[in-house]
């Protein structure tokens, strides 16, 4: 038993990996219900979700099997409150959930009762049932405060709240979450509840738009996390932050925080796993890289997460109007409905970015009916749901309506709107888009020099913000020069120089040549050019530039090309959380046939996608010759910092020769592959 005393210390002081060791060493953890439930807390703070789970499920089969009803209850009902906050499977949820309230029928009331009741809430609200859930967060108020259970209160009054807004109460809603983030911070809670409900707030506030709200409620969550944060707690927050910085920038610094969310929440999240992912892919859009803002969002579309609108703006930006067109009117008459603390899956609130979306795509289209009824619909929402953020949407879905409609003095009128706005709420590239609209408006009616200063404006916002492709198309408005004329000239000349000596680089063509400091990302750029139209790997360009293998010294794998071992990145998933899928399966067909004995339609719907994805989990997990599949590592890394680098480099070449670095810009393409595509009719000698 001193072993356990001292684990029990360890878990109460956030020492994970000791309590742990203190645990194996003791070798008793497995055969008492007190070591298990040290084991289940160790497990899930040292990051061991799935044996965190297993732990409380081994933990409800012994109370069970000592008789010990209540205690076996609670078990089942603490194992359904950690697969809701971090699967996003609810058919396993009920499973437990059922479990539990089998076992205290006829029963004496006890805490179970009230994690019942705040996890039957939370999970009828995730799933739409608004009247079951505002009954359960009721009793789980009632019961927790009775029994002495505090999660279930401020869970319980966390999910009261959300219900209120969704209900169109959202004022009180409103104030009821400004309560709850008071006593969080003065500390009302247990670390793990904290954490997770500080995550709430800032969801609650991102669906409804509230930009000022949600960014003050993640910056004290981000106070928070360091030291405090245990489980997935501390990736939600970079998450949060993510999704702050990418509305008010810098975008690097967003794509920075994205990456490192996905990193610390690939052991945690399955299904959920895509709300990261699209976050990464939405930022990734706005900075211009097009290439990884696709590998984002069929990422995230590959774990069943609605990649739009991010998707169907990257097909807008990719050219493709009718297949954006199609995409985003498709989003909205079938919206994401599957369960998620992150973005309910209900209420007009989950069609404002894609009606905001489907406004700007509907304008590029010239399509004028479309383009109104979607503005026309947001600005519904927006009166519905009072925010500056929805007011400003509305107001630049309404100018861009106007445009293609021919009404240019409405679309002066919402665009000069929607720029103010956004501006006052600090989102500087939504400004700037804004004013993209009102100089086009502007140069319409015949104000050309009005036109010049909006987009000057635009320019130098998204410049700033790190929007190079944004700030490209605003200097192409400047110039009303065709896009191709640059590269046209440039591709009339015969040679090129690209030529390093020391740290000083001579860069141009023919005898219009000049110089400039090396820089890492223009290494890259010769390496490129030294085999044009060859895919070379972004890991084979870092060893190049490192000097661990010489220029044109690419090694071939198999089908790859890379070089070194490196990180070899973290399994799909791994033994525990194949067993653990297995397990929910068969928790899901329970729920499935209890659904269809209740006619059901709806759950049975419901639990038979939570079916397929746990089957295509397992499937993916396995490659060729029954290898177990890995994700992320050095690669990923790699193309981030060489796209980065890259990037830099061309803007700094700018400076210099702009020709040569507008060549470039079209030329080279980035991703986890980067290759340099010369003109197929005029293409360039260069000499390296």
């Amino acid at each position: 038993m001193q072993g356990l005393a001292a684990a029990q210390t360890a878990v109460e002081q956030g020492e994970w990996a000791e309590a742990l060791d203190l645990l194996a060493a003791s070798g008793s953890a497995a055969a008492s219900a007190e070591g298990l439930e040290l084991l289940a807390q160790a497990e899930y703070g040292n990051g061991g979700f799935e044996a965190s789970v297993s732990a409380w499920e081994q933990l409800h089969a012994l109370l069970l099997a000592d008789d010990d009803i209540a205690g076996a209850a609670r078990a089942a009902a603490m194992v359904a409150m950690f697969l809701m906050m971090d699967t996003g499977l609810m058919a396993p949820v009920r499973g437990w959930l059922r479990r539990a309230e089998r076992l205290l029928q006829g029963h004496d009331e006890t805490p179970a009762h009230a994690l019942i009741a705040v996890v039957r809430g939370y999970e009828r609200f995730m799933s739409g049932d608004m009247d079951a859930a505002r009954m359960f967060s009721a009793l789980a108020i009632e019961l927790g405060g009775r029994l002495g259970v505090n999660p279930a209160v401020i869970i319980g009054r966390v999910c009261a709240a959300r219900v209120r807004v969704f209900d169109g109460h959202v004022d009180a809603g409103l104030d009821l979450l400004d309560e709850i983030a008071v006593d969080l911070m003065s500390g009302a809670a247990d670390p793990l509840t904290t954490g997770m409900m500080y995550c709430e707030l800032i969801c609650a506030a991102q669906g409804m738009a509230l930009h000022d709200r949600a960014t003050q409620w993640t910056e004290v969550m981000e106070q928070w996390r360091h030291g405090a944060a245990i489980g997935a707690i501390s990736g939600r927050c970079r998450v949060h932050r993510a999704e702050i910085l990418r509305i008010s920038g810098p975008c690097d610094v967003a794509e920075a925080e994205a990456l490192g969310a996905c990193e610390e929440l690939r052991p945690w999240m399955r299904r959920e796993f895509g709300w990261p992912l699209v976050e990464l892919g939405n930022i990734r859009l706005r900075r211009g890289d097009l290439t990884g803002a696709e590998e984002a969002f069929i990422a995230a579309h590959e774990r069943s997460w609605s990649p739009h609108p991010g998707l169907a703006l990257l097909r807008l930006e990719q050219g493709e109007v009718d297949v954006a067109a199609s995409m985003i009117t498709d989003a909205i008459a079938h919206p994401f409905d599957i369960p998620s603390k992150m973005r309910p899956p209900f209420g007009d609130l989950r069609l404002a970015p894609l009606l905001d979306a489907q406004a700007k795509i509907a304008a590029a289209a010239g399509d004028a009916n479309t383009a109104r009824q979607a503005a026309d619909a947001l600005a519904s929402i927006a009166d519905s749901y009072p925010s500056r953020s929805l007011e400003a949407s509305a107001a630049l879905a309404s100018a861009r309506a106007s445009l293609v409609g021919g009404d240019l003095g409405a679309a002066i009128h919402s665009a000069k709107a929607a720029t103010g706005a956004w501006a006052d709420i600090g989102a500087p590239f939504e400004a700037a888009a804004a004013r993209i609209v009102l100089g086009e408006a502007r140069h319409r009616s015949g104000d050309v020099e009005g036109a010049h200063m909006e987009w000057r404006a635009a320019r130098v916002a998204f410049d700033a913000f790190g929007a190079v492709r944004r700030a490209e198309q605003a200097e192409r408005l400047i110039t009303n020069a065709p896009s191709h004329s640059t590269t046209s000239r440039i591709a009339s000349k015969a040679t090129a120089v690209f030529r390093c000596d020391g740290d000083t680089r001579t860069i141009g063509f023919d005898d219009d040549t000049t110089l400039m400091r090396d820089l890492k990302g223009l290494r890259y750029v010769e390496r490129l050019l030294a085999d044009p139209g060859r895919e070379i790997h972004v890991l084979d360009l870092v060893a190049v530039e490192r000097g661990s293998l010489p220029t044109g010294g690419i090694v071939e794998h198999g089908e790859d090309l890379h070089v070194g071992q490196g990180s070899s990145g973290l399994e799909v998933i791994d033994d525990v959380a194949r067993d653990a899928y297995r397990r929910r399966l068969a928790e899901v067909d329970d729920d499935i046939e209890e659904a269809t004995t209740l006619n059901d339609l709806g759950r049975m719907e419901l639990a038979q996608r939570d079916r397929e994805y746990l089957i295509a989990e397992l499937t993916s997990a396995v490659g060729f010759g029954g290898r177990t599949r890995s994700v992320g590592g050095s690669a990923e890394r790699a193309r981030t910092s060489v796209t980065r680098s890259l990037r830099y480099a061309l803007r700094r070449m700018a400076e210099h020769h702009p020709a040569l670095a507008a060549h470039l810009e079209q030329s080279v393409q980035t991703g986890t592959y980067c290759v340099y595509t010369p003109d197929p009719i005029a293409p360039l000698v260069w000499n390296l």
